[in-house]
């Protein structure tokens, strides 16, 4: 059995939002001292254990105290209740030059980070010049850090807690910062630790990063944990209370909504249309894995709503699955509650483990979507499917300018069967032909 690297113990954080401020000690002398505020509680009861060598991502809404969960495990921040118990040693990159003195030059900043990482002046010397080179800051390092621009700020940052060896990387979305070539740097150094058994928490606004590298993942929705699940379950935990937070529309947009929609939901076919269907029992709140049932937003309180996505396959009628190189309909029925300009319809491709394959969307294609109240019909038309064996899913959504509306994953899906004797997971068109030591023979493609 694995040991717990952190373990983080029903914890809340309360901070207190004051409206007045005294200023003057007559104010004061006045109120009795007592100025007038309300609680805000960034985390309630939050609880969850990482074994070691795990990778946890944490998943939310802006607001939903992701970056306050990290605090408090990295120590920065005291729980109003609850504790947090890390083993081993831990190194957090919470923000931007987090920890950093802006009269100080990038070398001075190294060894004080160090000493903050409780690492001595030698232990600092023999990692430094590997700092440096991954942050590629040589001949800058001897600049103060406030002439450094955000990538180098990030860089250096980066580099110190991934240099340090600790046992516990916390990373809150720094990951996104700063160009695509130092991303792939990063990313590669995170899988290092991974293959290393390190352990590593990190908040992303990125689905599909959580998805790639992620053992499991902690969904929270305003300061509570909604879930701690796989990676693909979690996504979809955290789109479903992205459509639960009833914020799509304003409330007199969503009256006009409810007057505007019909009375009844057509039936739907071959697709997982409702999200709900991924819970055993709503009503008692048994769900699979222990994760408390989710209380969408009324499907009327959106302006645009699925009704009914399928597949259409080429060969429908003979049989049930699609050959390398043939097109693929993706058919998505909708309700419009009202009219709604600017609407944005999605579409993705997952593999096996829910590997993205593709993604675009009609904004991408340069479809404009004004849609008027009442049904209506999006398709997507992939004109060759370019993969082989194996059973794909297709998710969709429709997105408004005020957010998204509807989601569904999986929508539908699709079987490829490949006849060649190529393997692999990508139909590519290849010829042969042997060009030397002997009499020229050309082999089809596709053999």
């Amino acid at each position: 059995m694995r040991t717990t690297a952190v373990d983080v113990q029903s914890v809340s954080k309360r901070f207190r939002l004051y409206h007045e401020k005294y200023s003057s000690l007559k104010e004061k002398v006045i109120h009795a001292g007592r100025v007038p505020h309300e609680d805000l509680w960034a985390l309630r009861d939050v609880s969850f254990e990482v074994p070691e060598g795990e990778t946890v991502g944490i998943l939310g809404r802006n607001g939903s105290g992701k970056s306050t969960l990290l605090k408090c495990i990295c120590g920065i921040l005291q729980p109003t209740s609850g504790q947090v118990v890390v083993r081993g040693k831990l190194a957090g990159l919470l923000e931007l030059g987090a920890g950093f003195q802006q009269e100080l030059s990038g070398r001075e900043n190294i060894y004080l980070n160090g000493s903050m990482l409780g690492l001595s002046k030698r232990a600092v010397d023999r990692m430094f010049d590997d700092i440096v080179d991954f942050a590629e800051l040589g001949q800058f390092i001897d600049n103060q850090v406030k002439y450094y621009s955000s990538g180098m700020y990030v860089r250096l940052g980066f580099a110190v807690a991934v240099n340090v060896d600790p046992d516990v990387l916390v990373i809150d979305e720094v990951l996104a910062v700063g160009d695509e070539r130092f991303q792939r740097k990063c990313m590669e150094r995170v899988k290092q630790f991974q293959r290393e058994g390190r352990t590593i928490l990190f908040v992303s606004h990125s689905p599909d990063l959580v998805r790639s590298i992620c053992d499991r993942a902690v969904v929270l929705s305003d300061g509570e944990m909604i879930g701690m699940a796989s990676p693909g379950e979690a996504v979809r935990l955290f789109r479903e209370r992205l459509l639960a937070a009833g914020d799509v529309l304003g409330a007199s947009e969503a009256a006009a909504a409810l007057d505007g929609a019909t009375a009844e939901q057509p039936p739907e076919v071959r697709v997982l249309s409702d999200p709900q269907s991924v819970r055993s029992d709503p009503q008692s709140g048994d769900v699979a894995g222990g994760l408390p049932p989710l209380r969408l937003a009324p499907q009327e309180s959106r302006p645009v709503r699925f009704t009914e996505v399928t597949c259409l396959l080429p060969a429908a009628g003979e049989r049930p699955y699609v050959l390398p190189g043939e097109p693929v309909t993706i058919r998505a029925s909708f309700e419009a509650a009202r009219a709604v300009t600017g609407v944005v319809f999605q579409l993705e491709v997952r593999g096996d483990g829910g590997t993205g394959l593709f993604r675009t969307d009609s904004e991408i294609l340069g479809v404009t979507c004004d849609l008027e109240q009442g049904p209506g019909t999006f398709e997507f038309r992939l004109e060759a499917v370019p993969l082989l064996d194996g059973s794909y899913d297709v998710n969709v959504g429709v997105e408004t300018p005020r957010g998204l509306s509807d989601w569904r994953e999986p929508a539908c899906s699709f079987e490829v069967m490949n006849p060649s004797r190529s393997t692999g997971f990508v139909a590519v068109p290849v010829s042969g032909a042997l060009v030397a030591g002997g009499a020229l023979q050309s082999v089809p493609a596709g053999r």
